[in-house]
């Protein structure tokens, strides 16, 4: 059943292929007319004429892109939506031919449709990225002098510099264009319970640098609630509102709280944090440190 339907859409493709090809091609004032009757009378006759005349730009392109793994004809498909979007836009008092002009729209639409849909990842989002999906096949042909047509490291930069783009980034697309998409979930190796996934890198805290992180904190803030208590009400009170609170408070606002000058409260804190400084001290450097860092504990 596959084989027949396969059989089929080859045969509408070369009969497609041989009618888009009879058709003649028009002399610029007919193609301007054309289009101006089109644009200003919507005459869907004058469209279409203009259409199958450059049918055939279409097929010739779309061939160009056929080693991107996608049918043919849906190239095609998209390279007429291509150029019916020219037919739409052409402004006839510019001094250029519609065959030009379309041919511009017709690359556009074919180009953006292999985008879409040679991977699930979109890999080209940028107009540089886009130059060099679409030209690092050509360009690796002509440098690379690796071993079977692989490109070295100083071949990369070569072609970097050719593309106007980082190393990385033709590192990058080498991996994309090199083997279609696997599924993370697929089978790794010999062993059916080993999924790609599972090779992945995990670059977060190992469950020992958590386990330690916590302690670490809850020790800090035991030596940090120890220091405290070495301060008078006011001066814990200012810290606290200055430092250890999700909303710190400036000086202007305590010093209101409290009924006393910005620099009273300036003062308080110095010799508070002086306090905290001999208290943390007893602990070590670590300790100390923590004044270093806003009291975060």
């Amino acid at each position: 059943m596959a084989a027949f339907a396969s059989q089929a859409i080859e045969q509408g493709n070369r009969r497609y292929a041989n009618a888009v090809m009879k058709a003649p091609i028009l002399e610029r004032e007919e193609e301007f007319e054309l289009a101006r009757r089109w644009r200003e009378e919507d005459d869907e006759k004058a469209l279409h004429k203009l259409i199958e005349a450059y049918a055939r730009y279409v097929l010739k392109m779309a061939w160009k892109f056929r080693g991107y793994g996608l049918p043919v004809g849906d190239l095609v498909q998209e390279g007429n939506i291509g150029l019916m979007e020219a037919a739409q836009r052409f402004e006839t008092t510019h001094n250029a031919r519609f065959s030009t002009y379309a041919s511009w729209w017709i690359m556009a639409a074919i180009q953006d449709h292999i985008l879409r849909n040679t991977s699930i990842v979109r890999v080209a989002t940028t107009p540089a990225q886009r130059r060099l999906f679409f030209n690092l096949r050509k360009v690796r042909a002509q440098i690379a002098t690796g071993i079977d047509g692989e490109l070295t490291d100083a071949d990369r930069e070569l072609v970097a510099d050719k593309l106007q783009v980082k190393v990385s980034d033709v590192m990058r697309m080498e991996a994309h264009l090199g083997g279609p998409d696997n599924s993370l979930n697929a089978s790794y190796g010999d062993e059916d319970d080993f999924e790609f996934q599972d090779a992945l890198p995990d670059h977060g805290p190992n469950p020992e640098d958590i386990t330690a992180s916590h302690h670490d904190g809850k020790v800090r803030s035991a030596w940090v609630e120890d220091a405290l208590e070495t301060l008078s009400e006011r001066e814990r009170e200012i810290i606290v509102q200055r430092f250890l609170s999700e909303e710190k408070n400036t000086l202007s606002d305590i010093g209101e709280t409290f009924g006393v000058s910005k620099e009273r409260i300036r003062q308080i804190e110095a010799k508070a944090l002086d306090k905290l400084k001999v208290a943390l001290a007893t602990h070590g450097d670590d300790a100390k440190a923590i004044l270093d860092n806003d009291l975060v504990v």
